[in-house]
């Protein structure tokens, strides 16, 4: 059995195929990283954003809150005249 000893890459080819590869790692870094700084500037912005609706749903729930308060002072005021109305009646 011959072995075929042929030179399919010589050292040349192999140091340009390391060093185009070394640059396709590094372009494929640069971009990774500008993205990562897109997606954080984007997530910063969300992140904001949930702040101001977070603040809203606050300022939701607390006018929710008084206007059921002034509802039931209405109701026990109402209440109140009824309770008085009868007490005065029944006096005379």
């Amino acid at each position: 059995m011959a072995r075929d000893h042929r030179v399919v890459y010589t050292p040349t080819m192999v140091r340009q195929a390391f060093a185009r590869m070394r640059d396709q790692l590094a372009e494929m870094h640069s971009r990774h990283l500008g993205e990562m700084a897109d997606l954080r500037r984007e997530l910063d912005g969300l992140r904001t954003e949930l702040e101001h609706l977070r603040e809203l749903r606050d300022a939701v729930v607390a006018r929710q809150r008084a206007e059921h308060e002034v509802a039931e002072l209405h109701r026990q005021r109402e209440l109140t005249r009824a309770w008085a109305s009868e007490c005065v009646g029944s006096v005379h």
